[in-house]
C-alpha cells in the first residue's frame, strides 16, 4: 500500500509515490518535464494558471500509476505540499477567477504597507507576528481595489494546495498554517483576524472552513476520482506550504531546529517557541505543521530570500554551458572571493529581508580583460550563499539558536561551493538529506494514520553526508564582508 505525496512548486510539480510499510521512495515523476512558465503582464508581477497545475497533476498520477503498476486502491491517502503564499479566486461553482497571483509577485508591497499603518505595528506584531507586506491577505486586498468586477464574483479564495485539494474533493478548506502564511491568522484570539478582514474590507464568507493539518481532512469526490484517476473516497491526509513542508521532510519539528533549501528562491526556516517579534518586518512567522491552538504554539521563522536558484538558474540559460555541473566545475577553479566580482542576486522582485526592497541583480567588480564566466560562476554561487548569511544573521537578532541546520539533496545544497561557503561564515554543521517536498508531503500521510514515532523511522537511512565548518575562515569573511559593503552601498541608495 502506498502515499501519494504532490509537491506545487512555482518551476515544476513533483507527485511521489511511497511505500506505506517502510516510507520508501517508489518513484517520483515531474510535471512538466523542463519548468513552467510564469506571466508577469507588468514589472514585479508573477502568475500561474490554476487549472494548469491541476491538469498537470492528472498527468502525473496518471504516469505514475501506470508506470509504477500500481492501482487506485492501493493509494491510502494523498498529502500536498505547495508554494506559499499565492493567492486563487473561484467563483460559486469553483472556477478560477483569473490568473493565482504567485508568492514572489511584488504588486500588493503598497497595500500591504498601508493595512500594517491602519491596524498598527504593535498590533500586527503582537497578534499576526507578522506585517501583512506583500502575502495572500495584501493581494486580495489588491484584488478588491483594482479589479472590482472580479471580487465581486469571489466566492472563496484559496491558497494554491486548498486550490488543488478543492480539485480533489469539491471541497473549500484551509489550515491554521495556511492562513497564518496568508497572514489571516491571529495568534492571540486564536482564529481569523477580524483587524486584516476589516482593513482590506474582505468578508468573513470568503474565508474556507479550517481543518486540521494532520487529517482526514476530505476525500475525493466522483469529479476528482474521473479527473485524477484515482478512486473516490481517497482521503487527503495532509497539507502545508512548501517551506513547512520542506522542515518536516527533513524532520524538523521542534525548537532550534533549522531547515534550509536553495530551490528558486532560498529559504532559512527555523521553528521556535520563542514569539519574538523583533525582526517581523523581514521575518515571518507562522504556524508550523506541528501547530495546536493553546498547546504546542510551535512556530516557523521564515526568512525567504526570493533571488536564489532563479539566479544560478538565469545564468545557465545566458553562458554558454550544459549543466549546473559544468558551472559548479567552473566555479571550483577560482579562488574564494572570485578575484573581486560581486553578485548582488536580488533579481527576483522585492526582497523582504531587505524591508521589501526590489534592488535587482548586480554584477559587480568586473574586469572584461581578466574575468572569465568560471569568475562569474563562482562570484554567483557565493552571492548566493552570503544572501543565506546575511539572513541567517537577521535570525540571530530575532533570537534564533541553531542547534542543527539539515537541508535537503536536491538544490543550491549540492555545490560544495556553496555549502562550505555557508558552513564556515556561520561556523555550523550542515546535514544534507536524501527526501523531497513530495517524498515528505507524501510520509505525512503516515503521522494522520500511525503517528509521529512511524514516521520519524522513515527518515533513518535519508542522511547523506554533512559539511564541515572550515577552521580557517579569513578568506570567506573577507569576501562576505566586500559583499556586504557592496550590498549596503545599493541599500543606502535605494
Amino acid at each position: 500500500m502506498y502515499y501519494l505525496g504532490i509537491d506545487l512548486g512555482s518551476s515544476s510539480i513533483k507527485i511521489a509515490l511511497v511505500a506505506q510499510s517502510t516510507g520508501k521512495s517508489v518513484m517520483v515523476v515531474q510535471e512538466p518535464e523542463q519548468e513552467m512558465s510564469m506571466h508577469a503582464p507588468e514589472k514585479g508581477w508573477a502568475e500561474q494558471d490554476p487549472e494548469t497545475w491541476w491538469n498537470l497533476v492528472c498527468q502525473g498520477i496518471s504516469k505514475i500509476l501506470q508506470s509504477a503498476s500500481i492501482k487506485p486502491k492501493d493509494i491510502l491517502g494523498i498529502g500536498i505540499a505547495y508554494q506559499m503564499h499565492g493567492l486563487v479566486v473561484v467563483d460559486t461553482e469553483g472556477k478560477p477567477l483569473r490568473n493565482s497571483i504567485i508568492w514572489c509577485d511584488s504588486r500588493a508591497v503598497e497595500i500591504g504597507n498601508r493595512a500594517y499603518h491602519k491596524i498598527g505595528a504593535a498590533k500586527c506584531d503582537s497578534e499576526l507576528l507578522n506585517s501583512p507586506a506583500n502575502f495572500t491577505a495584501a493581494k486580495l486586498g489588491w484584488v478588491k481595489e483594482n479589479e472590482s468586477e472580479t471580487y465581486k464574483k469571489v466566492h472563496k479564495f484559496m491558497l494554491p494546495g486548498d486550490y488543488l485539494a478543492f480539485k480533489f474533493t469539491d471541497d473549500y478548506q484551509t489550515t491554521i498554517s495556511g492562513l497564518s502564511e496568508g497572514i489571516f491568522w491571529n495568534f492571540q484570539d486564536e482564529d481569523v483576524s477580524e483587524d486584516i478582514l476589516d482593513a482590506f474590507g474582505i468578508s468573513k464568507t470568503l474565508v474556507p472552513e479550517v481543518v486540521d493539518t494532520f487529517a482526514v481532512q476530505s476525500s475525493v469526490s466522483e469529479k476528482g476520482a474521473k479527473e485524477s484517476g484515482l478512486l473516490k473516497g481517497t482521503p487527503i491526509l495532509y497539507r502545508a506550504g512548501d517551506q513547512p513542508n520542506n522542515a518536516l521532510s527533513l524532520n524538523v519539528f521542534n525548537p532550534g531546529e533549522v531547515a534550509a533549501t536553495g530551490g528558486t528562491s532560498g529559504v532559512v526556516y527555523a521553528v521556535t517557541d520563542n514569539l519574538s517579534v523583533k525582526e517581523s518586518a523581514r521575518v515571518n512567522n507562522f504556524a508550523h505543521v506541528n501547530y495546536l491552538k493553546n498547546t504546542q504554539r510551535n512556530i516557523g521563522k521564515l526568512l525567504c530570500i526570493n533571488g536564489a536558484g532563479i539566479q544560478y538558474r538565469w545564468l545557465l540559460n545566458n553562458l554558454s554551458v550544459s549543466s549546473y555541473e559544468e558551472m559548479n566545475s567552473l566555479a571550483g577553479a577560482i579562488a574564494i572571493g572570485s578575484d573581486g566580482v560581486c553578485v548582488i542576486p536580488f533579481g527576483n522582485g522585492a526582497e523582504r529581508m531587505l524591508l521589501n526592497q526590489d534592488v535587482g541583480t548586480r554584477i559587480l567588480n568586473l574586469d572584461l580583460n581578466r574575468h572569465t564566466k568560471a569568475h562569474l560562476c563562482r562570484a554567483t554561487l557565493e552571492g548566493i550563499a552570503f544572501s543565506f548569511v546575511y539572513g541567517m544573521e537577521i535570525l540571530k537578532s530575532d533570537e534564533i539558536a541553531a542547534n542543527v541546520i539539515r537541508a535537503g539533496n536536491d538544490n543550491l545544497f549540492r555545490s560544495e561551493i556553496f555549502s562550505n561557503t555557508i558552513a564556515t561564515l556561520i561556523q555550523q554543521e550542515i546535514e544534507i538529506y536524501n527526501t523531497t517536498g513530495a517524498i515528505g508531503a507524501a510520509r505525512a500521510c503516515e503521522i494522520t494514520t500511525n503517528g509521529y514515532q512511524s514516521f520519524s523511522k522513515y527518515m533513518e537511512n535519508d542522511h547523506v553526508m554533512t559539511y564541515m565548518p572550515f577552521k580557517d575562515k579569513k578568506a570567506y569573511e573577507l569576501a562576505y564582508n566586500n559583499w556586504k559593503k557592496e550590498l549596503d552601498l545599493i541599500i543606502n541608495k535605494s
